[in-house]
């Protein structure tokens, strides 16, 4: 791997800036200082420190996004932003978000490289919660509330699986489903009769939005939640 590559890799700073860092002669490669960006190293058996501190590489990358309205979740959209053109790092290569999130709707997005557990995390067989904070143009009555928790007719071959409905206020409910099904949550209310104003995902599995992150920005994963992933999948990490 190019030296410089690996510098972004491990989140040192933007491709222009690990560069000065090489340039300065910040960066050693098993106690001999680089000069040379382009320089190959192995990122497994060789030590490389800034500044006399070792850099650990990590295979692959986990970031929590608070994802805006207006931007896809894509990889790459030729007319629209996309989720990926958020993530500053020079080095984005293999990153993608895991599920999807409408166009409109706002909150929580997983990324990585990682795709064994993006695929058990998208399994249906592991029953992964998802939990959206949704505004209604008009409030639940009992039944609405009953027919969204037993299932409803979204005009698929089957009914949505069961939900959880927790109400809120007057205009507003949380709703957890276990499926990722197109337009889902809209389709749901729209089957009681109901519309949805506004769209925030909260929660993905055991990950919870993190509040500080305004629309827009993220953050890497605490391997405390990394492991709750790989944990609540039974996936191998």
């Amino acid at each position: 791997m190019r030296l410089d590559k690996f510098l972004c890799r491990v989140n040192l700073g933007t491709r222009s800036q690990v560069k000065e860092y090489i340039r300065k002669g910040l960066i050693t490669v098993n106690g001999t200082v680089c000069t040379r960006p382009e320089q190959k190293i192995n990122e497994i058996t060789d030590t490389v420190c800034f500044q006399e501190k070792p850099l650990i590489y990590k295979q692959f990358v986990y970031y929590m996004l608070n994802k805006p309205g207006g931007v896809v979740s894509a990889t790459r959209d030729s007319a629209c932003k996309t989720v990926l053109d958020l993530i500053s790092c020079d080095e984005k290569s293999g990153i993608f978000p895991v599920g999807r999130l409408d166009k409109d709707t706002e909150g929580l997005l997983f990324l990585t490289n990682d795709g064994a557990l993006a695929h058990m995390l998208l399994s249906p067989r592991k029953h992964v919660d998802k939990t959206y904070l949704v505004t209604l143009a008009h409030s639940l009555s009992t039944d609405d509330v009953t027919h969204l928790e037993g299932g409803v007719d979204i005009g698929e071959d089957k009914p949505t699986l069961p939900a959880k409905v927790k109400i809120l206020s007057e205009l507003e409910v949380l709703l957890t489903i276990q499926e990722g099904k197109f337009h889902q949550v809209k389709r749901m209310f729209t089957a009681v009769g109901n519309c949805v104003v506004h769209l925030k995902r909260i929660s993905f599995g055991p990950l919870s939005l993190d509040e500080t992150l305004r629309p827009g920005e993220y953050r890497v994963l605490t391997e405390k939640e990394i492991h709750a992933l790989y944990e609540g999948t039974n996936a191998q990490k």
